[in-house]
């Protein structure tokens, strides 16, 4: 098979190539504009000739029409932030949505046997009753959330319309290897972990009894290729997460944990606009119709993704000069 992940040099996007390598019978098109992906992030792959790396913005029609040439499956995974849509949510509803649009009537003028829209659970907002199930209500708190949805939305049409085999997949907080620590970009597990390492105060924005379902990304990725394998997903939406909500004193004291000679202490800090309360994920209907499991639970994640970063070539007090605090950040 021909097949496109957009993102793919991004975190999830980066993951879910490894995975999809490994059956070196497909062709892949590594597709990323490169604004928050990096091409380190695939270098791995440079000795495959099934492996191409291209330089995609999605916002370009044109450009996408070109790339889909030929293509069977799509894994969308191209997507602009949470803080950023805070600050500029036009450029967000652009990547988000327009180039969402731009993907899907590319991939049904090409054919495509299958297009994998990865959403994201912010679509759902804050929990209204959990765990949360996909028939949740779809409110959300952020222009990132709303454009995740828009996409989705998009995504239906095209197979309510013009039968686009689409199979939509909301992954909740996933965190791992390659996650970004840096800026507007910064989840929050890298940032307790680079400021823990040079301790620094872990900052959490409000109260610390926000709860989020953290989900290595081993499990989103095995999820996703599930997901875009199965018939039975085709028109519809699927949870992908660990089944569990964490309060994020309770993840600081984790990290603290897995970093015993860390000097840091935990510090509050006003709440960020627009951050959910809580995420607690139903993933039932994965684990009936995927056979999805979770493997990975959250501390022995959080070792392994320091583990990663005690590997990589990052230097943590560089890392941190990096990261930023400010609040919509």
């Amino acid at each position: 098979m021909k097949i496109l992940v957009t993102g793919g040099a991004g975190f999830i996007g980066s993951n879910l190539v490894d995975a999809l390598a490994v059956n070196n019978t497909h062709e892949i098109i590594v597709a990323d504009d490169f604004s928050t992906g990096s091409r380190e992030n695939v270098a791995q792959h440079a000795a495959n000739p099934r492996v191409r790396v291209v330089a995609l913005d999605i916002r370009d029609k044109y450009a996408v029409r070109e790339i889909m040439r030929g293509v069977d499956v799509v894994y969308h995974l191209a997507v602009q932030c949470i803080r950023v849509s805070i600050r500029d949510p036009y450029l967000v509803h652009d990547v988000n949505a327009t180039g969402t649009l731009h993907l899907l009537t590319a991939a049904l003028d090409e054919n495509v046997k299958r297009f994998v829209y990865c959403s994201s659970s912010e679509v759902y907002g804050t929990a209204r009753r959990v765990p949360m199930d996909e028939e949740h209500p779809l409110v959300p708190t952020t222009p990132y959330g709303a454009s995740k949805l828009a996409g989705e939305t998009y995504a239906r049409s095209f197979y309510l319309t013009y039968g686009l085999p689409v199979t939509i997949v909301r992954p909740f907080n996933t965190y791992g290897p390659r996650e970004h620590f840096e800026g507007p970009y910064g989840e929050v597990i890298p940032k307790f972990v680079v400021r823990a390492l040079n301790h620094a105060p872990l900052v959490i924005f409000g109260d610390g009894t926000q709860t989020r379902d953290f989900t290595d990304v081993s499990d989103t990725v095995r999820g996703l290729i599930a997901a875009g394998e199965c018939d039975t997903l085709v028109g519809d939406v699927v949870n992908i997460a660990r089944g569990q909500d964490v309060n994020l004193r309770d993840l600081a004291q984790i990290v603290l944990d897995t970093l015993p000679d860390s000097q840091s202490a935990i510090e509050y800090q006003a709440p960020r606009p627009g951050d959910v309360l809580r995420h607690f994920a139903d993933i039932s209907k994965a684990k009936r119709v995927l056979g999805f499991e979770p493997k990975i639970e959250i501390r022995q994640g959080v070792k392994r993704y320091v583990d990663w970063l005690m590997r990589s070539e990052f230097d943590p007090r560089e890392m941190l000069s990096q990261e930023k605090l400010r609040n919509w950040e």
